[in-house]
């Protein structure tokens, strides 16, 4: 009987004190949750910049690599009836009326013009053969055309008998195609749908090809002159090291352009060194510098220089010095201490100055457009007339995302082989 007092009170503090914790968790775990939707909060711009500024136009340039709606939004009709055709012979003359019908109707709204290019580009030489055709056709009566379409067709234009025609037609007409990617690599598929080597102009491979010997020549010459400098500077008196970095900076403050018109000043035929070298009897005669590939890796590496040196700078500048000494009191000779014990400890900046250079000059567009005329152009600059000139978006998407995936296959690559994980200190 004296017990139950005295359980009692023990019991009910017990009980409230499990509820009380169990509330205390709960509001823990409240306060977590608040923390995390305001630091959440906080990232959103940053996330919705990177979206609509990265992943979007990646995605969009992806997508239009494959999506080609213009051919089947321009003539429907005559897609749809082509779409029984067997690829041999000439089709039947239900094709070529509905055919005939498109192209008057495209020549009245003036837009044979954009038939014409898409048809072309699978077919050279179909232009011209669009293009009179619906001229030809613009003023023939629409009840003529219905019943006489396709003998007015070939009255227009003796091409449309050849299933070559037909067959660029068809080929066109898929609104999601490969044949975008296929052309970036110098691949088309043959109308069985068998893969070939192109039988026109094969540029693409080449151009690639090109652009990263280009940018690799860049960045090794980025590397000869970087790393002495950086090296220097990072060893120098303060003094003297905030000037230099000044002149190293300086470049940052002055326009591309202005940089970039620069070099034509001096490499131009009666420019400055052509002028010094035949004023000193070096040459006889100017010597072709400006407008070749020559030009183009000179100028983009003066551009890029100091993305090597500042990263380059960065690391050295935390090595202690004294690592050097103690390897050559050791008995070390300059250059195996230089080599296994200051060279490694470098590599962090080496690795972030080489990957800097290299992949910024892979996508260069202005100063080869500028200085290297049609033998120092690079990939960039094929892209940007596709876009700007021949309107052939997605081809220029196609080769934007093939280059893409190739310098990140490349960085993957570099990553796994040479990435600063896989250095060992000496």
């Amino acid at each position: 009987m004296n017990d139950t007092p005295t359980i009692a009170p023990v019991a009910l503090e017990r009980g409230t004190s499990d509820v009380l914790t169990k509330a205390e968790i709960r509001l823990a775990h409240r306060e977590v949750r608040r923390h995390k939707m305001v630091a959440f909060a906080l990232v959103v711009p940053l996330l919705l910049f990177l979206f609509f500024s990265f992943v979007a136009p990646i995605a969009t340039m992806l997508h239009r690599g494959f999506y080609s709606p213009v051919v089947a939004q321009l003539i429907p009709n005559t897609l749809q009836s082509l779409a029984t055709w067997d690829g041999q012979g000439q089709p039947d003359d239900a094709v070529l009326t509905n055919m005939a019908i498109d192209l008057k109707r495209l020549a009245a709204d003036r837009t044979s013009g954009k038939l014409a290019a898409e048809i072309n580009r699978n077919k050279p030489g179909a232009s011209s053969v669009v293009k009179s055709s619906a001229r030809k056709l613009r003023r023939t009566d629409d009840a003529d055309l219905a019943q006489n379409g396709a003998t007015l067709l070939l009255a227009a234009n003796k091409a449309w008998a050849d299933p070559l025609m037909w067959r660029a037609v068809q080929k066109s007409g898929d609104t999601y195609t490969d044949g975008f990617y296929l052309t970036a690599l110098d691949l088309e598929r043959t109308f069985e749908g068998e893969l070939q080597i192109r039988e026109a102009t094969q540029i693409y491979i080449k151009l690639y090809t090109k652009t990263l010997r280009m940018a690799l020549i860049i960045t090794l010459m980025c590397l000869i002159l970087g790393y002495p400098l950086a090296y220097y500077l990072a060893n120098a008196p303060s003094k003297t090291a905030n000037l230099l970095m000044i002149f190293v900076l300086l470049p940052f403050w002055t326009s591309l352009l202005v940089r970039t018109t620069a070099w034509i000043a001096l490499l131009q035929t009666n420019g400055v060194v052509n002028s010094f070298l035949t004023g000193v009897g070096i040459t006889s005669e100017p010597l072709d510098m400006l407008y070749t590939e020559f030009s183009t890796i000179i100028a983009m590496t003066h551009i890029l220089l100091p993305f090597m040196i500042l990263p380059l700078y960065s690391v050295m500048k935390g090595i202690d010095p004294t690592l050097m000494r103690a390897a050559m009191s050791m008995g070390a000779r300059p250059i195996p201490a230089f080599i296994k014990i200051y060279l490694p400890n470098t590599m962090p900046g080496l690795s972030a100055g080489a990957l800097l250079v290299f992949i910024i000059s892979v996508g260069y567009y202005i100063t080869p457009a500028l200085v290297g005329g049609t033998d120092g152009q690079m990939i960039s600059n094929i892209i940007a007339f596709h876009m700007q000139q021949s309107n052939n978006w997605g081809l220029a998407a196609a080769l934007g995302s093939m280059l893409l995936i190739l310098i990140l296959t490349l960085y993957w690559v570099y990553d796994h082989l040479v990435g600063t994980d896989n250095i060992k200190l000496g």
